[in-house]
C-alpha cells in the first residue's frame, strides 16, 4: 500500500510538471555578439577555423602572454578533454600563430 501512495504521488507530481513546463514554452538563449578577433597576422584565418568552433576569441586575446610550450599544452588539452580535431601539422602552424602573436616576445623585434 505505502508503494501505491508513492507511485501515485509521482505520477501526479510528474503531471504538475509537465502541466507546467507546457506553459513556460521553449528556452531561448541569447549570446551577446562576440567582440574580440585574433590580430591580423599570418595563420589568424586558421586560428579562427579552428578555436571558433568551440569558444570566443576572447578566451584567446584574455590569455596572458603564453610560451610556446603552454600554447602546446593547452591545444594537448583541447584535443584530450574537448575532442578538437587538430591535425600535427595544423597544431605546429597554431603554435606559430600563437607563440607569434600571443606569446611573450609578441610585438617585438627578433633577438640578433
Amino acid at each position: 500500500m505505502k508503494t501505491t501512495g508513492i507511485l501515485g504521488c509521482a505520477v501526479v507530481g510528474l503531471g504538475l510538471f509537465l502541466k507546467v513546463a507546457a506553459f513556460a514554452g521553449p528556452l531561448k538563449i541569447v549570446l551577446p555578439p562576440e567582440t574580440a578577433s585574433f590580430r591580423a597576422n599570418p595563420g589568424a584565418e586558421l586560428a579562427m577555423a579552428q578555436c571558433l568552433q568551440c569558444h570566443s576569441a576572447e578566451y584567446i586575446t584574455s590569455q596572458p602572454p603564453l610560451g610556446r610550450d603552454a600554447w602546446k599544452a593547452s591545444l594537448a588539452k583541447m584535443r584530450s578533454k574537448y575532442g578538437a580535431a587538430v591535425s600535427p601539422e595544423t597544431e605546429a602552424l597554431l603554435l606559430d600563430y600563437l607563440t607569434g602573436t600571443y606569446g611573450p616576445s609578441a610585438g617585438q623585434p627578433p633577438q640578433r
